[in-house]
């Protein structure tokens, strides 16, 4: 098996391609992410929306590349913990939505958990590599 092959984790993939995703619509469309920047953050929203696309964009970029990678699933985890208190405050700001609304809501509480445990599995190195 070639170096190259080796280095390629698809849980890394995915987890990178998912939060480059998410990054890219911080800018795309950050009214949305606004909206759920909860109050008791000091200033404006519009600040803490980008500050957290580029997070995620860094993170993604550190679980693209092998050499980052197990600092990237560490970081991944920390940002799902860190963004949790906006998931939390996206569900009580839509507790009053469609029932289809409140369910993507309050759906993402629990998600942070596996998003944590993904994470966590990328930081480990494979297998031989210890």
């Amino acid at each position: 098996m070639s170096s190259r092959s080796r280095s390629f984790r698809p849980a890394a993939a995915a987890l990178a391609g998912l939060l480059g995703v998410s990054g890219v619509g911080h800018f795309a469309r950050p009214g949305f992410f606004d909206a759920i920047v909860p109050r008791s953050l000091p200033g404006e929203p519009r600040s803490w929306t980008y500050a957290s696309g580029v997070a995620e964009l860094g993170v993604a970029a550190a679980l693209a590349v092998p050499r980052t990678r197990r600092l990237g699933g560490y970081a991944a985890a920390a940002l799902f913990v860190a963004v949790f208190p906006a998931n939390v405050s996206m569900a009580l700001r839509w507790s009053g939505r469609f029932p289809r609304e409140r369910a993507i809501a309050y759906g993402r509480l629990p998600l942070q958990v596996p998003l944590v445990v993904w994470a966590l599995r990328i930081a480990r190195p494979p297998e031989g590599r210890r």
